[in-house]
């Protein structure tokens, strides 16, 4: 037997407040199934049209939603269903207001209900916040935070005074304005106690989800590289310095971090210089960014010349930080392959890592200090790299002829020599950056020409001095 109807009024608008009451009695649960369009009609004794209108209006009001599954006894290859999903608190709302027609919800019963759809309305933006970044998990979670807050206080508030001086409306059976206007005053009243504490629910939600080393940096260079400061070229100069220091620090460290892992390979340690590589790549764009647009302000000739050397060092540390993953990518190998050098390479190597270690100390201190003084220390380093290079390539090649060593184990020695020789030519070019800025006169090509001629005693004597202090066994 059908459902009975109020011939007055549209059958399928009735049918939707049915349905309103049933998905809030729990009848039909969220993420449940409906039953399909024709048993529907048949069991409420309507035309199947009518109840798909009211159907179309249930999924208008995003009430439910539709999805398409096999069916293995549909001829037609499919069916469709129904999914009652609560959107928003607006809605559940609206069906409770659908509910209090039937006079059956007082204002005591209808109270805790409208809490609790506040508090279920944050399900859709914790859902929304899957995948997302992590702002935006925060942000879903202050969302939270402020709905589960207000309510535990709005309701302790509520029945602690009720308690001592009991509300007469409790028991009164609740109408759809007094729903609306419940729940308005419980977002009015939360919003106005809790925006003192928005500091308070940031932090929560900080402590919920920690911010990472490259969130920090990333907020730091933020403040630091403000657009607004460009208006100040010298203050903004000092601004920009500050991150290139934090940047060539990164990129040193990455670098140290990777040739650590020649000797013990950890998962912890190369996932920090991945991290490291990634955040002198931001810094590159970022800084790089700020510099053009600095370069066009009225800056002073040594800010001018500064601005220069930085411009042309951040590219050599980034440089550095991507052969960091070279070398990275070589311990792996080591580890993965089982590969054993020979004693000889082994001693080959210490000796290699040590001046590489040296000459990017020394090449991030020239540039944080401008020290054109030692920047000259580091092109005979340089040459020494170089020399190293040679003799360590062509050793492994005497002792592949003489069957010591494998092919693997020959080919990653070959890599690692090339990666640091090259770490060594950016470092060199760091140095030239420094003492140009340092001196006007100075010309880049001639000093080079000169050096590699020979003709400079002082580095023919420095060359000598590191020579002996970094000789193979």
């Amino acid at each position: 037997m059908g459902e009975r109807f109020d011939m007055s009024r549209p059958i399928y608008a009735q049918i939707v407040e049915r349905l309103k009451a049933k998905i809030l009695a729990g009848v039909y649960p969220p993420g449940g199934h409906l039953d399909s369009v024709r048993d529907m009609a048949a069991a409420a004794g309507v035309n199947p049209n009518t109840m798909q209108r009211a159907l179309q209006e249930m999924i208008r009001s995003r009430l439910t939603s539709t999805q398409r599954i096999q069916a293995a006894d549909d001829q037609f290859g499919g069916q469709d269903v129904l999914t009652a999903v609560i959107q928003s608190s607006s809605a559940s709302v609206g069906i409770l207001q659908a509910l209090c027609a039937t006079g059956a919800i007082t204002y005591g019963t209808a109270f805790p209900i409208i809490m609790g759809q506040n508090i279920g309305t944050c399900v859709t933006a914790l859902l929304s916040s899957v995948g997302a970044n992590r702002s935006a998990r925060r942000a879903a979670l202050v969302h939270l935070y402020f709905n589960v807050i207000g309510t535990v206080v709005f309701m302790v508030g509520f029945y602690s005074i009720h308690a001592i001086v009991p509300f007469g409306f409790v028991e009164d059976t609740a109408g759809p304005m007094g729903i609306a206007v419940i729940h308005s005053v419980f977002n009015v009243v939360a919003t106005l106690l809790l925006l003192p504490f928005s500091r308070g629910l940031e932090k929560l939600a900080y402590l919920s989800i920690p911010e990472t080393e490259e969130e920090k940096q990333q907020k730091e260079m933020g403040t630091l590289l403000d657009e607004r400061f460009l208006e100040q070229p010298a203050f903004a100069m000092e601004r920009c310095k500050k991150v290139a220091m934090t940047m060539a620090e990164t990129a040193k460290q990455g670098f140290l971090d990777a040739m650590s892992l020649l000797d013990k390979y950890d998962e912890k340690t190369a996932r920090k210089v991945y991290q490291k590589e990634e955040e002198v790549d931001h810094y590159e764009d970022e800084l790089g960014s700020y510099l053009v647009k600095l370069s066009s302000k009225n800056l002073s000739q040594q800010d001018a010349e500064t601005l220069s050397m930085i411009l042309h060092s951040i590219s050599d540390f980034e440089r550095i930080s991507d052969h960091a993953m070279n070398i990275e990518e070589s311990a792996r190998k080591i580890k993965e392959k089982e590969i054993v050098f020979s004693d000889k390479a082994k001693e080959e190597l210490k000796v290699f890592e040590k001046i590489i270690q040296d000459i990017l100390n020394l090449s991030v201190t020239v540039f944080l200090e401008e020290d054109s003084e030692q920047a000259r220390e580091i092109e005979p380093m340089e040459e020494v790299v170089d020399r190293l290079t040679k003799k360590v390539k062509k050793r492994h090649i005497k002792r592949l002829e003489k069957g010591k060593c494998t092919m693997d184990a020959g080919l990653v020695l070959n890599d690692l020599a090339t990666n640091f020789e090259r770490v060594a030519d950016h470092c060199s070019n760091i140095g030239v950056c420094v003492i140009q800025s340092e001196e006007e006169a100075f010309d880049t090509h001639e000093y080079l020409d000169t050096l590699d001629k020979g003709k400079d005693s002082w580095f023919n004597a420095r060359y000598e001095v590191y020579k002996q202090k970094y000789m193979l066994p």
